[in-house]
C-alpha cells in the first residue's frame, strides 16, 4: 500500500496517495506556526478500509518534520489526536 504525501502550498491541501487514482485530501489554514486542520476527506469508495489512520500517520511526520503545531478543528484529527498519545506534541494549545 502505498501512501505517498504530496504538499499542495498553493491550495493549503496534502493529498496522500491511497490505491490505484484514489487520493485523500487534508485541508487546511496555515496559520504560522501551526496547520489548522479543516477537513480529511477519504473518496467514499474507500471509507471503512482503515484509511483515515494511514492518512494521519502520512501528514503526522510531515507536519513534525516542519516544526508545526496542528490546531485540529477537523472532529477526525482531533479524535486521532486523543486516541494516539505519541503525536499529542503536536496538538497546539
Amino acid at each position: 500500500m502505498s501512501n505517498s504525501l504530496i504538499f499542495d502550498g498553493v491550495n493549503s491541501q496534502f493529498r496522500v496517495h491511497l490505491e490505484g487514482d484514489h487520493y485523500a485530501v487534508i485541508k487546511f489554514v496555515d496559520k504560522g506556526s501551526r496547520y489548522a486542520i479543516t477537513s480529511t476527506k477519504v473518496p467514499e469508495e474507500l471509507q471503512g478500509k482503515g484509511y483515515g489512520k494511514v492518512v494521519m500517520e502520512a501528514i503526522l511526520p510531515e507536519i513534525d518534520k516542519r516544526g508545526l503545531k496542528i490546531e485540529p478543528i477537523c472532529s477526525y484529527v482531533a479524535h486521532y489526536l486523543n486516541r494516539y498519545p505519541q503525536w499529542s506534541h503536536l496538538k497546539a494549545q
